[in-house]
């Protein structure tokens, strides 16, 4: 692949004309750029050149600590919040351990991957990206995945998302991209939302974000759960072994029980039902012994395979399809405790790229070696202190020694007189150029420019890939999810341009999306720099769906009792249940239970007003004639069943149940995911076919998306 460079193509960005910048002392800039807009400058008022790109060795070299322009820009965005998360402040944690399957020695000298059966302590943070603190779990928005392991050499935090592509190509443009995701400064909403203005008209104007866009307009962002979820490094890394050989790597995280998300209707009812859906979740499921587990996979390949693939492997918005390259399994990751308290653990964590041992380094990827810089600043911040990693759940669990000292909140110092290396008393701790960390001696040659190579220029064509890569409920949700948030898109341009882009993806999309927003005339073609490529073969394993468990392990059943129900139809469906290693709730009128039919009493664990559907992946009908007739008189029990059916989940019934499916508007539909429960067969049947969670079939007619 050839390694050109040329300026970047993405260097269209809106300005508002005759605005006041002002400097220090409040005078007006006079300095206007070729448009007649004022020209950026930096916060002392010096003129900005180029606003798009880092400053780097050569087209695809390391960034310069001497661009002062990032430095600025990233430290003042590191610092806009306290004390919370300028991203990711919504966030849910557990403890656990990682286990290596084999060792890795050959690829790294990391310790952790030398020993098979080598178990590191870990904690994991899953978080939500635009929200504050107070959103709610299930808004549309990426989730992060971020893994800090105790190693024995350290401490190294994979700190990823639950998407293997990110907006932006290079680091520089990360303050711009969550600006404009954020509520907007002057009205201070919307929150958790990217149906707005200001976020479309960025993407839009930022070609390198339709990957992104079809991933985040995909159902990948509503999981059902964390448990549920992928989770990737996004970037490319390096392995480096004993011997100081380099092999690039990249990271996966692929969950036991597979892949499963929500509809955007029920994500809606969720939020406002239960907005801590996916920590009560993850809680419910470790306080029971039911732990997550994932497994690690990596990419592994050569220099010759990075200089021959289609695309470049350091442009953090394009992936390597599994089909191409498939992921091997390292080892596993299983999380088994919550915190003890939520602040000093979950909150307090402190992330950052750059923590990584001996035998794990970085690429020059643009947007990584960009994190890598920042990180730092953004603790420092939001912990007040140098001295974060004093704190419990940021220190190493491994030895460690060093000459850093004083600051807020130090709770240790160098021990005796010596604090200072070298030193000639032959006190503390000396560096040992046999164990500790080696960066790989990557040679790099070029100018000192800021530009955008030409590898990274190829915007649509894996944005192409990603979406013919879905089955069709998952293209008509991308539609839907699109038309929807666009339809929020007060100015009409922006929701032109964007069609614009879609027209460089798929036609057929773009017409439904174009029609969706009552578009009377088709727009033309964006602008590419590399025309799309139409002969990259579809991916199955981007589609949720084609990954689905096909089992329902993990899952939970919602079973409406009332009083007077079957005894026997609920004891098989509890047998059932254990067997498939799955989980109930019992809905009932009243939340303290019911006396079934031969007098014994269930506990509720959710009342008809409190439990709905959305709550679960499939349900069951077990009522009595009597308590059916109480039911038929309740909105909530109504919207149980309409629910679920909408949502095309599978509804196993009984026989008195009929009245309040007619209630609900679907006993004339009954399809192959309603199933009569009348015996131990029936109710056989009915687990045989919930592992499938969707019956897809049914949403064309009811009209989910």
């Amino acid at each position: 692949m050839a390694k050109k460079s040329t300026p970047t193509a993405t260097a269209n960005i809106a300005t508002v004309h005759d605005q006041k910048l002002h400097r220090g002392d409040g005078g007006e800039l006079h300095q206007f750029a070729e448009d007649g807009a004022p020209v950026l400058t930096t916060a002392q008022g010096g003129p900005v050149s180029d606003d798009q790109n880092s400053l780097r060795v050569g087209p695809r070299g390391p960034l310069l600590m001497d661009d002062f322009h990032f430095r600025e820009k990233i430290f003042h965005f590191d610092h806009e919040r306290i004390p919370e998360r300028v991203v990711h402040a919504r966030g849910y944690g557990a403890h656990g351990f990682f286990e290596t399957y084999d060792s890795l020695a050959a690829y790294t000298r990391a310790d952790l991957f030398q020993r098979a059966g080598e178990r590191t302590p870990v904690f994991v943070r899953f978080s939500t990206v635009a929200g504050s603190k107070g959103s709610a779990d299930l808004a549309r928005d990426v989730r992060g995945f971020a893994v800090k392991m105790y190693t024995k050499e350290g401490n190294w935090d994979l700190v990823g998302n639950n998407i293997p592509v990110f907006f932006i190509q290079d680091a520089i443009k990360f303050p711009d991209v969550v600006h404009a995701a954020k509520p907007e400064p002057d009205r201070a909403f919307p929150q958790a939302q990217t149906a707005h203005d200001t976020f479309w008209d960025f993407i839009s104007l930022t070609p390198e974000s339709m990957n992104m866009v079809m991933w985040i307009m995909s159902d990948r962002t509503i999981p059902r759960a964390f448990r549920f979820m992928e989770g990737f490094g996004v970037h490319t890394f390096r392995f480096v072994n004993a011997k100081d050989e380099s092999t690039f790597v990249k990271f996966h995280w692929k969950p036991k029980l597979g892949l499963q998300s929500v509809a955007w209707n029920e994500a809606v009812k969720i939020n406002g039902a239960d907005p801590d859906f996916h920590r009560r979740d993850l809680w419910q499921s470790i306080q029971s012994g039911n732990f997550p587990e994932w497994e690690l996979q990596v990419q592994l390949f050569d220099q010759d395979f990075a200089d021959n693939f289609d695309f470049d492997v350091l442009d953090p918005t394009k992936i390597i399809p599994e089909e191409i390259l498939k992921p091997q399994p390292i080892g596993r990751l299983v999380l088994d405790r919550m915190p003890d308290n939520f602040f000093a653990e979950t909150e307090q964590v402190a992330f950052m790229t750059q923590n990584v041992p001996p035998g794990i380094d970085f690429s020059n990827d643009p947007l990584l070696q960009g994190r890598n810089f920042s990180y730092l600043d953004t603790q420092l911040k939001r912990l007040g202190s140098p001295n974060f990693t004093h704190l419990p759940i940021n220190a190493p669990k491994c030895p460690f020694a060093h000459f850093q000292q004083d600051g807020h909140m130090a709770m240790r110092n160098p021990v005796g007189r010596v604090n200072y290396q070298p030193n000639s008393f032959g006190e503390g701790p000396r560096e040992s150029p046999m164990q500790g960390y080696r960066h790989f001696p990557a040679e790099e040659r070029g100018p000192k420019i800021r530009l955008r190579p030409e590898s990274f220029a190829d915007h649509y064509s894996q944005a192409r890939q990603f979406f013919i890569s879905q089955t069709p409920p998952e293209q008509r949700h991308i539609a839907a999810a699109l038309i929807f948030e666009l339809s929020k898109v007060e100015t009409p341009v922006i929701r032109e341009r964007m069609v614009s882009h879609l027209m460089n993806i798929d036609e057929t999309l773009a017409g439904k999306v174009a029609h969706g927003l009552g578009l009377n005339v088709m727009p033309k073609p964006a602008d590419a720099a590399v025309p799309t490529r139409q002969d990259l073969e579809p991916s199955p394993a981007l589609s949720i769906v084609e990954r689905g468990p096909q089992r329902f392990e993990g899952r939970k059943l919602g079973i409406l009792l009332t009083d007077g129900a079957d005894i026997q139809v609920f004891q098989t469906l509890h047998d059932n249940l254990k067997k498939q290693k799955a989980v109930f709730e019992v809905i009932a009128p009243k939340v303290g239970g019911v006396t079934m039919s031969d007098g014994s009493w269930v506990d509720g664990q959710q009342m008809i007003d409190g439990g709905p559907s959305v709550f679960y992946d499939a349900v069951a009908l077990v009522v009595s004639a009597d308590g059916v007739t109480d039911l038929l008189k309740e909105a909530t029990a109504r919207d149980f069943v309409a629910d679920a059916f909408t949502h095309c989940k599978y509804i196993g019934y009984v026989g008195d149940a009929l009245p309040l499916l007619e209630k609900a508007g679907i006993a004339g539909d009954l399809d192959e995911g309603t199933i009569e429960l009348t015996d131990k067969k029936t109710i056989a049947t009915f687990f045989e076919e919930i592992g499938k969670l969707r019956v897809w079939a049914r949403e064309p007619s009811v009209k989910l998306n």
